[in-house]
């Protein structure tokens, strides 16, 4: 028997809506299990994403090597992983610095510059604002 790749997405024309799993049946015992289960995040991958996925597992991480299989440049390959990671909702997300504000820092030097703390003082409060 032919086994075909799951459809993630609606056939009927128009709607395109996201299928659920209602039912997995053992291929040795032929056992069914019926209920609605939710597939992960790898399972819904349009087919060019699960391929670029693929690739990219495949020469564990190198994009420079999937650049060079792909004969495309670096930077399209290096969109297509941003694009890959969005639609898998692993968008980078920015980290809040820890440690000094710009502000702060700026405030000191300031001072320093002014004269009104030595520099032993402004190397002193910046060590402080560090260990915060």
């Amino acid at each position: 028997m032919r086994v075909f790749p799951m459809p993630t997405q609606c056939p009927v024309q128009g709607c395109n809506g996201r299928l659920n799993v209602t039912g997995l049946v053992c291929s040795e015992c032929r056992t069914e299990i019926r209920g609605e289960f939710q597939p992960n995040e790898f399972a819904l991958l349009p087919p060019e994403h699960l391929e670029f996925l693929r690739l990219y597992i495949k020469v564990r991480g190198n994009l420079k090597e999937v650049e060079r299989i792909l004969g495309l440049s670096y930077p399209t390959i290096r969109a297509r992983f941003e694009t890959l990671l969005k639609v898998l909702g692993y968008e980078y997300q920015d980290i809040p610095e820890t440690g000094p504000s710009p502000e702060e820092k700026e405030a000191i030097l300031a001072a320093l510059e002014k004269g009104q703390i030595s520099a032993a003082q402004a190397a002193e409060q910046l060590r402080a604002l560090k260990k915060r």
